[in-house]
């Protein structure tokens, strides 16, 4: 049990910061305000499971797929640190509501299947960001030992944590803005576009940085 707790906050305390499921409640807000209760349900639960099959796929093949590719991380994180300050900057300059077009998702069914993947779940919850460090983490001890084991299981949980995280702030998204408030809610989705790209340019500046050092 020591070992599966160890693994356990070692992932969860790792990704938590990154994928922030509260600040990023409000950027889906954001994205689905045409839909109903029942559809931002759905996405909720689309998202979650999108998200739980990244991470996963991220911590024991995401570095053989780069490598199969010829991909390496400093510039996983440059290509995802441009899709993320783009997300941001997008967010940060809608219009008032977040009902730009640029923000919203069409209401078909075929759209919002579309859309939880993409820009709901890539890049804007489990980004570049997340994948970088999840692929770092899949690399390193404890859990670059043999499958299965304990450490894998205490990763599995800490995955399942996050995205269970991820589906119950997104699901009641329209709650939590029901109690704040329209106007903070919006004062609040703006705070944390700008935030999300400050960490797009974060990224883009550690695979340069990366890069450089390896000339």
């Amino acid at each position: 049990m020591h070992e599966v707790l160890n693994s356990f906050l070692l992932v969860f305390g790792s990704l938590f910061p990154i994928v922030n499921p509260p600040g990023s409640a409000f950027m889906f807000l954001a994205h689905t305000r045409p839909v109903t209760h029942r559809q931002r349900a759905e996405l909720a639960a689309r998202v979650a499971v999108y998200a739980f099959l990244i991470v996963n796929g991220s911590l024991y093949i995401g570095s053989a797929i780069l490598t199969l590719f010829g991909v390496s991380i400093p510039a996983l994180r440059v290509g995802g640190g441009l899709v993320i300050s783009v997300a941001g900057w997008r967010l940060l300059n809608a219009k008032p509501g977040a009902t730009d077009r640029d923000v919203e998702v069409e209401t078909t069914p075929e759209g919002l299947k579309t859309a939880a993947f993409y820009p709901l779940t890539m890049p804007l919850t489990t980004g570049p960001g997340t994948i970088a460090v999840t692929i770092a983490l899949g690399t390193s001890q404890p859990l670059a030992g043999q499958w299965p084991s304990l450490a894998v299981l205490g990763a599995l949980l800490a995955s399942l944590a996050i995205s269970a995280l991820i589906y119950l702030f997104f699901r009641f998204a329209d709650r939590m803005e029901g109690l704040l408030g329209r106007t903070l809610t919006d004062a609040l989705m703006r705070l944390f576009a700008l935030l999300l790209m400050c960490i797009g340019i974060e990224i883009i500046w550690q695979g340069v940085s990366a890069m450089v050092r390896s000339l």
